[in-house]
Parts: structure tokens; sequence; C-alpha cells
């Protein structure tokens, strides 16, 4: 079974520092660019970072860069999301995402083949 299992969520104060991680299943990452996605409550789902298949390239939402990093680990079919500096507004459910197509250094939802279910980032003091 093809899947992506996301984790590394939980409640964090603001300023602090989460890590997660996007792990597959059942095909290795390498040739896929993988994109970090977030749904924030009542909001429609944003792209936040990519990264393409090689690692080459990373590329991040404005409002996350400098604070959120992308990097991936292709012998352990994982990719992380770094994220410091956390605040309330970034209280969401983080998804991953894999597709082949990496198009303009993005990854545009449209383009992602395989998606895994989420996991909850709350940001509250």
């Amino acid at each position: 079974q093809l899947q992506l299992v996301e984790s590394g969520g939980g409640l964090v104060q603001p300023g602090g520092s989460l890590r997660l991680s996007c792990v597959a299943s059942g095909f290795t990452l390498d040739a896929y660019a993988i994109g970090w996605f977030r749904q924030a409550p009542g909001k429609e789902r944003e792209g936040v970072s990519c990264i393409s298949s090689s690692g080459s390239s990373r590329n991040y939402v404005d409002s996350e860069k400098g604070r959120f990093t992308i990097s991936r680990d292709n012998a352990k079919n994982t990719v992380y999301l770094q994220m410091n500096g956390l605040k309330p507004e970034d209280t969401a459910v983080y998804y991953c995402a894999a597709g082949l197509l990496y198009r303009n250094r993005w990854c545009a939802h449209y383009d992602m083949d395989y998606w895994g279910k989420g996991t909850l980032v709350t940001v509250s003091s």
C-alpha cells in the first residue's frame, strides 16, 4: 500500500519549534518532489514549502521564509519540515504530499500524486 505518514505535530508555545516528518511506505520518495501544505480551521489549504526530488531546490511561501526549513533524507525515505519561531497563526493540520512534477520550483496541490493524512500543529500559550 502506497502511503505517506506525517508525524511530529503537537502543542507548542508561541516562539517554540517543532520538526515534522513525512515517511513514505510502499514506494520510494527519491523520484518525487515533496510539498508541505497546511489547512487552518475555516481556511483553505495552502502550500508551505516544497523540495525537489534531489533536494537541490527548495522554496517556501513568503510568510514562512526564514522560519521554516524543508529537508529530505532519501536514504530514509523521509522529508522533514523544521519549524522555528512558531506563531498562533501557524496552527493548522499539516500535510505532506508527493508529486512527480516540480514546476516553477513549487509543488502545486494539483500536481501531487500522494497525500498523507496530516498532523495537527497547535501553537498556543
